[in-house]
């Protein structure tokens, strides 16, 4: 009687571990795969990557942050924009100044609940030579530069980017050289700037559609006084215009959405996605952050300030991050615009100051540079006062963030 006592006691016990490690196995693998929507982590995922340029030489910083592991390249040319794909496994470097693009490969690859490391990071071989590669987008698998010098597109297919000799393919619209940008639908059209003329300076006035062979699709049907910034959903482009929003679906059907009351001759010259169809982010420096919603015709502050030097959304999409000259950085929830917390995280920076910190996150983690310093801030979004200092380059200009939001391998 006192064995089988002691066997059931042992079965029992043999099934309530079990059952407790099965809790804990599916309980990591629901916050792995960021259905927790409370932010909170010690680290930075494992497949995350953020690469970091400088102002004034050629050298590439490649960090790790989860280890805190620095790697060094050699870009082209010093002083690029950065812009990381839409895959996130690479990162472009578009050197306006030298008609030149560039492609880095992170070496990661996602396959929808892990990550495998398929190269090790390097530069790929495409390459894109244009006049004046300025605004970059980016959808699927493809890459596309508006080219102020001429008013062309430039386009390539990641397929390509480890191909021998492959170069950027070019679209010519019929435009003319202007400060231009453009927008990718889902059916494959391309929306894209025109300048007419009837505005003095480089900024275009009008918008139309293209296909891929640079043939009009809907021609323009609204002049503004002016155009500068713009985002997609891939249904519905949102262009900053000083006459309001200029809103473009994939039809080629054409609308001004006005300012708000008391906007003035201020405008939206920046554009962000919202993360979900028909939700933006319009930012002014001289009025602040405000939602846009396409679906519901409505503009609402998120925040009104005239002291933001930064404006950003995080790449889960969940939070806009607002980094004032104060050094204050706001959270907030991108669902409905609530102040999740707020905290000083660096020394004020002047509003006339030439070599300003930039920033980009992840939803775990803010990353800030410091031009000055020579250092990238990565800042706990969980808890604000929590910063580790990564040194760079003498003088980091600009960064992006690649990889995946993701610690899973093979």
């Amino acid at each position: 009687m006192g064995n089988l006592y002691n066997n059931n006691m042992k079965s029992n016990r043999l099934i309530l571990y079990i059952f407790l490690l099965f809790i804990t196995v599916f309980a990591a693998c629901k916050k792995e795969r960021g259905d927790d929507p409370i932010i909170d982590a010690d680290t930075e995922h494992s497949y995350i990557r953020v690469l970091v340029n400088d102002e004034l030489t050629n050298e590439l910083s490649l960090i790790t942050p989860a280890t805190g592991k620095v790697e060094k390249f050699t870009a082209r040319h010093p002083k690029s924009a950065l812009y990381t794909t839409a895959s996130g496994r690479y990162a472009a470097l578009v050197h306006t100044s030298f008609n030149f693009v560039e492609i880095f490969d992170s070496g990661l690859e996602f396959h929808g609940d892990h990550v495998d490391t398929k190269a090790t990071p390097k530069f790929a071989a495409l390459t894109g030579e244009a006049n004046k590669p300025t605004h970059f987008k980016t959808k699927g698998t493809e890459i596309i530069t508006f080219n102020d010098g001429d008013g062309t597109l430039s386009i390539a297919n990641e397929n390509n980017f480890h191909t021998a000799g492959a170069k950027m393919n070019a679209i010519n619209a019929g435009g003319i050289a202007h400060h231009g940008a453009m927008t990718k639908f889902d059916n494959g059209n391309y929306a894209i700037t025109v300048k007419d003329g009837s505005v003095a300076g480089s900024l275009p006035e009008r918008v139309k559609l293209i296909n891929a062979s640079g043939a009009q699709v809907a021609a323009s049907t609204i002049q503004t006084t002016g155009i500068h910034g713009n985002a997609s959903d891939g249904k519905v482009s949102v262009f900053g215009s000083g006459s309001g929003l200029l809103i473009v679906d994939q039809s080629g059907t054409q609308r001004l959405l006005p300012h708000p009351a008391g906007f003035g001759t201020a405008w939206f010259g920046t554009i962000l996605e919202g993360g979900s169809d028909g939700k933006f982010i319009g930012y002014t420096a001289a009025k602040g952050a405000y939602f846009i919603n396409t679906t519901t015709n409505t503009i609402t502050p998120i925040i009104e300030s005239t002291d933001i030097m930064q404006c950003k959304i995080d790449r889960a999409e969940k939070n806009l991050l607002v980094l004032l000259h104060d050094g204050t950085l706001k959270l907030y929830d991108l669902a409905n615009g609530a102040l999740k917390r707020e905290g000083r995280v660096l020394a004020a920076t002047a509003k006339d100051e030439t070599k300003k910190p930039t920033l980009e996150a992840t939803g775990r983690y803010a990353y800030i540079t410091l031009p000055k310093a020579g250092e990238v801030h990565q800042v706990n979004l969980s808890r604000l006062a929590e910063i580790k200092k990564l040194a760079v380059s003498a003088a980091p200009y600009r960064l992006t963030i690649f990889g995946f939001e993701n610690s899973d391998n093979h």
